[in-house]
């Protein structure tokens, strides 16, 4: 009888902790959520992560909520995220700028990406288009080396910031093309593209998510795009790699959460984060931005950064960037 009520009381115990376990798992998230997205309101990355949240919010009854954190190429949001209690209520909506490039262009780091993030997934990869004003007596590739090097140091270009991937972008293109150009960086992507509009600055490496529809308006001029391959979005307009093989520059965005998140937490991110940017509607919206949906796991998204900061590295080094 001892024995029997002993293995009864632990059955029922098994029971009521895969019961609370699996309470604990369905409860998140039981609150609104907060997605941090480490850059002014109006640029490509605030522009998708509103597509993402508005599907979270949709799945989950919960409002996500867009957490605009400009700053420090991204450094101020990611790092309001670091100090965030792990339990998966305040993501960051992150790129290159605050994972890849900031460890790059810093002496003391404020934290890791590998001890301080759970990589969730990266949702999506584009292209960065070379936008120009359409006075710029610069058609293409060719015609834009040859007027950079008839006018050395004549020609601007603006970017989100020091160090941004839209800066590190156009370092290497100078470095691969052997030309000198004026940097004038900004806060934020969306003001640096606007002034390319206005006639301020001759040229931009914009994400094409935010050069797409000035592109066909006719309000800046295409030249070409920053991967190796041509964009479904602007099939006429060549790859830097045609000219220069070995360029082969993306953006991307993805999901992180604070070191620490539970795993049943992330798996629930996971799996809602690749449903929400995946499903028809999202796929749709994205693919006219002029990006492409990846949605994959925190593996290869591990895998890419750190070969992406490798990349960056011989950007910085290249540009002759100090680190502070």
């Amino acid at each position: 009888m001892n024995l029997t009520r002993a293995l009864t009381f632990a059955l029922a115990s098994a029971a009521t902790i895969l019961f609370v376990d699996g309470a604990c798992a369905q409860a998140f998230p039981g609150k609104p959520v907060r997605l941090i997205v480490p850059y002014v309101a109006g640029g490509p990355n605030d522009t998708v992560a509103r597509i993402l949240a508005q599907k979270l919010t949709e799945r989950w009854h919960q409002q996500v909520i867009v957490d605009n954190r400009g700053g420090s190429g991204g450094a101020i949001g990611a790092l309001a995220v670091v100090k965030a209690p792990p339990d998966g209520y305040t993501l960051l909506f992150a790129n290159s700028g605050p994972m890849t490039v900031y460890p790059n262009l810093r002496k003391t780091l404020a934290y890791s990406r590998e001890q301080d993030f759970e990589p969730v997934t990266m949702l999506v990869i584009s292209c960065m288009v070379m936008i120009a004003h359409p006075s710029l007596p610069a058609k293409s590739i060719p015609e834009l080396v040859r007027l950079a090097k008839k006018r050395p140091g004549a020609l601007t270009y603006s970017s989100s910031g020091v160090g941004g991937v839209q800066h590190l972008g156009m370092v290497l293109f100078e470095s691969f093309a052997g030309i000198s150009m004026v940097h004038v960086p900004y806060k934020g992507g969306a003001p640096a593209t606007l002034d390319v509009i206005g006639g301020q600055i001759d040229l931009q490496f914009n994400n094409i998510v935010g050069s797409l529809p000035f592109a066909k308006a006719g309000k800046v001029r295409a030249i070409a795009v920053s991967t190796a391959t041509p964009a479904s979005a602007l099939p006429d307009v060549p790859p830097v790699a045609k000219f220069y093989p070995k360029f082969d520059v993306a953006s991307w965005m993805a999901i992180y959460a604070p070191a620490n998140t539970p795993k049943e937490v992330l798996t629930t991110l996971i799996r809602d984060s690749v449903w929400a940017i995946s499903n028809p509607e999202s796929k749709q919206h994205i693919a006219e931005l002029g990006a492409e949906v990846v949605a994959g796991g925190p593996a290869e998204l591990v895998a890419y950064t750190r070969n992406e900061s490798e990349l960056f590295a011989k950007a910085v080094a290249a540009g002759n960037i100090p680190k502070e």
